[in-house]
């Protein structure tokens, strides 16, 4: 009896897994596609959809493979130097599977997929990182703000070398978001590498919970509107349509869309932001799988929408996946001007497919393609005008002579008084100082420049 039950063990979850893979090929099942940019600790996020129908394949080579896994399982069981837990070898063993096909396909055990769906609320605990693999480095996309990770200045293309002093290289992604997240209040010790630091950055972090807004947004000069869009999760496009309507009733002529370091997040979510400023009816993205089937993603009637405002969308090496969606199609409908540096590339679908022992794939089923037909894969969106990361640093001695300084002008009818343009400097310097944290980002500045620019020449064409 005890050998039946021992054949039972190793037998029902490779049928188990023979018949998911059956049910994938053969028929699809119902699923979960995300846009999110590779695996965070901040969390990746879904949206139901259907994994197409594939093509068929050998079965008798199918069965032939199982039945070498069987063999190795059983091997491994009676033979290996310590007692080996039959499932956590068969998890590994489909782990191993998934991850030699691309960075973004993995398998989640049960606790892991409980884990990953708390995170698509915008609420959970952790140190509030977007990571992803660059070039098997365990790379940072983005630290968002106002989270522990934000506050201690870890920065995208950061490289994480050790957690709590163990070795990332060969860590999977999976496992590297399991080890920082935590018990909130608990601290984890994180070393860095960063491009132009010699030395490694060692960092203590107090995990917390991860409460994250969003969308931030503000006026510029009282005639522009700045938005600040992190991540796409759920209720980023009520906090969108807030923000558009109040930067709107204060008189913005114009609006900055930053997506800088926003990883991805909800693909329905990106779909209903562009709806708000694109007409109805227009794809926003299309997908395209391994037997060229298309799907296209379309904008929908929306309550709130400001198709006219004049936009320049922020994008820089970290924006990447919905970012690169909401940036290429604005951009292909000439609906806005992008602006900064080429994005991530992250141009792939990845389906979440539960199993029914609770764990769940990951796997990477379609890509991404631009409503003109460009594919983001490997690639990412190229602004319209392209500004290096930098900063502008502000003085106040600096004085060009005018002819309103020549002893004896002659003075203009609009001419101000010496006191007048003396209290405008003053003012200026100070807004450039105060009105937003950004004012001494050259990509920043760039950006709103160009928009005032297409306010003025729209202002101009229109008459």
């Amino acid at each position: 009896m005890k050998i039946f039950q021992k054949v039972l063990m190793i037998i029902l979850p490779c049928i188990m897994l023979l018949y998911a893979a059956s049910e994938l090929s053969s028929k699809g099942v119902n699923s979960q596609a995300m846009a999110a940019s590779g695996s965070g600790e901040s969390g990746e996020y879904t949206q139901v959809s259907q994994v197409a129908k594939k093509g068929s394949y050998n079965q008798d080579d199918k069965y032939k493979a199982i039945d070498t896994f069987m063999g190795v399982l059983e091997l491994v069981e009676n033979n290996y130097v310590e007692e080996v837990n039959s499932q956590e070898a068969i998890y590994g063993a489909i782990k191993g599977m998934l991850e030699q096909l691309d960075p973004h396909s993995s398998f989640m055990t049960p606790d892991e997929f409980t884990g990953f769906q708390q995170s698509t609320s915008g609420s959970f605990g952790g140190l509030g990182i977007t990571i992803t693999m660059k070039n098997d480095l365990l790379t940072v996309m983005s630290a968002i703000e106002d989270t522990p990770a934000w506050k201690a200045g870890i920065k995208g293309g950061d490289v994480i070398a050790l957690i709590d002093g163990e070795p990332t290289s060969n860590m999977t992604l999976d496992a590297a978001v399991k080890k920082m997240r935590g018990k909130v209040g608990t601290k984890i010790k994180l070393t860095i590498a960063r491009k132009g630091v010699e030395k490694p950055i060692d960092l203590t972090l107090t995990r917390a919970i991860i409460k994250i807004e969003s969308v931030k947004s503000d006026m510029i000069d009282k005639e522009l509107g700045y938005i600040r869009l992190t991540q796409f999760q759920e209720n980023s496009y009520k906090e969108m349509v807030n923000a558009v309507r109040q930067l709107s009733n204060n008189g913005a002529k114009g609006i900055v869309l930053d997506l800088r370091n926003n990883g991805g997040g909800l693909l329905n979510e990106a779909i209903s932001i562009a709806s708000i400023f694109l007409p109805i009816n227009k794809t926003v993205v299309f997908t395209r799988e391994r037997d060229k089937q298309e799907k296209h993603y379309k904008t929908e009637a929306v309550n709130f929408t400001n198709r006219t405002i004049p936009m320049v969308v922020l994008v820089n090496e970290w924006s990447a996946s919905a970012s690169e969606i909401i940036a290429g199609a604005m951009q292909d409908y000439k609906r806005a001007v992008v602006v900064g540096k080429s994005t991530f590339g992250k141009g792939s679908v990845q389906s979440i497919i539960q199993l029914n022992d609770g764990s769940a794939l990951r796997l990477t089923t379609s890509r991404y393609y631009t409503p003109n037909g460009r594919s983001i894969q490997g690639v990412g969106i190229k602004p319209d005008v392209e500004v290096e990361p930098g900063t502008i640093e502000y003085t106040s001695d600096y004085h060009v002579i005018k002819e309103s300084d020549l002893s004896g002008h002659l003075k203009g009818e609009n001419e101000k008084s010496k006191d007048e343009q003396d209290k405008e400097m003053d003012k200026a310097m100070q807004r450039a100082s105060q009105v937003l944290p950004l004012d001494d980002d050259l990509q920043y500045i760039s950006a709103v420049q160009v928009l005032k620019g297409m306010i003025v020449y729209g202002n101009a064409s229109n008459k």
